[in-house]
């Protein structure tokens, strides 16, 4: 019997994951964006949309490692990770790599805890390859990150930290810096395994804003139809997968309704001016004015994922609103553990409020920094509105008395469920 190829073999796993009752959830992803083998590549890569798989590594390993290989690209393209992290990759390339990768690894373990389908890859002299370990369980690629970064630095970046590095993907297991780590904490943090896969980032950031909405239309609708096929199938959609199939709320609508909802009772009559509509029809009516409500606060978390760019789109979208509802002015507050910085911009000068704004701050998350400051400077909004990457290290419930409606906007956190005073909506 002739051997197959390495295109052959990845086209019969294909086949075989989409009748498994927990991997036919990928049935759709395997047909977004191109499949290729090529002789250069090591072991594999995607750009997010694209896989590139590398004939000699295909060959060299058994079904079930070509399996969980195969899989574990389609949920880099699931989650959009080298979209949604490019800033985490940007800072710390090395990190950013292991972060995604713990994250997979440890969910598709989770699939198939004995190994009856798939298996991690090894390398030539049979050690597992990838990044795994338990500690991160339940954690999104971000909040690895954070931690894998926090270890290093303890470290003073020598690698003599307790980051478990089993493998780091694309030939980045070095460098400089915070992200030097090495298996067992040992050496200069160059690594001694062969890779697992490379993180095309370069690539994706060479697609077109229109390639990336494009692409992630159809990722999400062949998940969507990959679930519908699973639950057919009676198997398993994990907690993670199902948030990512949540249906997303338009976060502008949701801050307009909000502060609309918020501001709103404050229509007035006046006699004093005929109501124009009416004066020719001989019918004598007062008009209606809108009196200016009160101050908003807006208070924007500057210790984690909140760029400059998320940041400026934010209060684009404020100033906008508040053109409509005219507040008194906006009191805009830049905070981590602390107040840092108190912009006050009255109606008048809304127009120069993204143009000015200077973001303050960047150490750790306190939430109740935010009341406590209200009170002592005497705040009284209409409303509060809170931005923040939702990763508070606390387990007590907020402890908030403004008596004021608060909305959270949450910024790359899905999972952001904590006991909290007001509504949520998700900035994406």
């Amino acid at each position: 019997m002739a051997k197959l190829t390495a295109e052959q073999r990845i086209e019969k796993c294909h086949i075989n994951l989409m009748k498994h009752p927990n991997f036919c959830l990928f049935s759709g992803l395997f047909m977004v964006g191109r499949v290729t083998v090529d002789d250069e590549t090591p072991t594999a890569r995607t750009n997010g949309l694209h896989v590139v798989y590398g004939r000699a590594f295909v060959e060299r390993l058994n079904d079930k490692q070509l399996a969980f290989l195969i899989l574990h690209e389609n949920m880099h393209k699931a989650y959009r990770h080298l979209v949604v992290w490019r800033k985490l990759y940007l800072e710390n390339s090395p990190l950013a790599n292991m972060a995604c990768d713990y994250v997979i690894n440890l969910q598709l373990i989770e699939y198939d805890p004995h190994g009856n389908t798939i298996e991690l890859p090894t390398d030539e002299e049979g050690n597992p390859m990838g990044c795994l370990d338990e500690a991160y369980k339940g954690m999104d690629a971000h909040e690895v990150y954070l931690l894998l970064k926090k270890k290093c630095k303890s470290s003073g970046g020598k690698g003599k930290g307790n980051v478990k590095v089993i493998l780091v993907g694309g030939n980045e297991s070095g460098g400089e810096g915070d992200g030097e780590s090495e298996e067992n904490g040992e050496g200069g943090g160059k690594g001694n395994q062969e890779s697992f896969d490379e993180h095309d980032w370069d690539g994706a950031e060479e697609m077109s804003a229109e390639e990336v909405q494009e692409s992630a239309k159809e990722i999400e609708n062949a998940l969507r139809q990959g679930a519908i096929l699973a639950g057919k199938m009676k198997g398993e959609v994990s907690r993670e997968m199902q948030e990512l199939l949540t249906p997303k709320v338009d976060w502008k609508e949701a801050l307009r309704d909000f502060v609309k909802t918020s501001t709103q009772g404050k229509d007035q009559t006046t006699w004093r001016r005929l109501h124009k509509r009416y004066i020719g029809m001989d019918i004598i009516m007062p008009s209606s004015y809108d009196e200016k409500v009160g101050p908003i606060v807006v208070a924007v978390d500057t210790s984690g994922s909140i760029g400059g760019e998320e940041l400026a789109q934010f209060l684009s979208e404020v100033k906008c609103i508040c053109e409509e509802v005219s507040p008194e002015k906006i009191d805009l507050l830049y905070w981590d553990t602390e107040v840092a910085g108190h912009e006050i911009y009255q109606n008048s000068e809304l127009d120069t409020l993204t143009a000015s704004t200077q973001a303050k701050g960047g150490g750790g998350t306190s939430p109740e920094c935010v009341p406590k400051y209200m009170r002592q400077e005497s705040l009284d909004p209409e409303c509060l509105i809170m931005l923040t990457d939702g990763h508070i290290n606390r387990q007590d419930p907020f402890d908030w008395e403004i008596g004021k409606p608060i909305l959270w906007c949450i910024k790359g956190n899905s999972r952001f469920d904590v006991d909290v005073v007001g509504k949520v909506v998700h900035v994406e």
